[in-house]
């Protein structure tokens, strides 16, 4: 479902959930962006800055979209510093969604990448066997890993928490468990959204053991 406008729709920020010291997730009621496909993206317009892309992540409530973002740069610090009440405009959703396969599934995801991904999960069968390796810097930036699990109860599933200064979960680079889990277990697909070149490497371990593989 897309909106037949380039006009932003504006909506009005419901809710405000702090992930971590410098990730905020932002609730808001728009009922096509509630629906989006795990994959897919919105272009998010604030007053008086600019747009900029953002995933949309998934609300238990319906009717609810959000976005989570991490105060990083201009445009999304900006964004992060919105308050309840204040108003954006939203624009989509534009983009392919991942193409879902069934099976053993492996998931990668590092940061704020892990909001399409978590909204993969919603999409999950319930004979789907999936890992979800999630990666932060520190302890302090690990969010989502209560909801994974929550989200993942009705199947057989493993959630890995990995920061590179091993504070919490293992230590190291998600990259680095993922090469050593694609040693050990056979899976159907793999996919991805973080940063640029953890993806590539993602994708690169996988299509080297004949896995299919997708990043967004």
């Amino acid at each position: 479902m897309q909106r037949n406008s380039d006009i932003p729709n504006i909506v009005k920020i419901e809710k405000i959930i702090d992930e971590t010291p410098t990730v905020r997730t932002l609730v808001f009621s728009d009922e096509i962006l509630s629906k989006v496909l795990p994959g897919q993206f919105a272009m998010v317009w604030i007053p008086g800055i600019n747009e900029l892309p953002m995933s949309v992540m998934i609300s238990t409530e319906k009717g609810k979209a959000a976005f989570t973002v991490r105060k990083h740069g201009y445009a999304s610090t900006e964004l992060y510093s919105t308050k309840v009440g204040d108003q954006i405009g939203v624009r989509g959703p534009y983009g392919n969604s991942f193409t879902l396969k069934q099976g053993k599934l492996l998931l990668v995801g590092g940061g704020t990448g892990l909001v399409p991904l978590i909204r993969l999960l919603t999409f999950l069968n319930k004979s789907d066997d999936c890992t979800l390796i999630m990666g932060a810097k520190t302890k302090d930036e690990v969010f989502f890993e209560g909801l994974a699990n929550k989200l993942l109860e009705q199947n057989k599933h493993k959630v890995i928490v990995v920061t590179e200064d091993g504070t919490y979960g293992e230590k190291g680079l998600v990259t680095d468990v993922l090469e050593k889990l694609l040693k050990e277990t056979k899976f159907d697909a793999v996919y991805t959204c973080g940063p640029e070149k953890m993806m590539h490497k993602v994708v690169q371990l996988a299509t080297a053991k004949k896995i299919y593989a997708e990043a967004s």
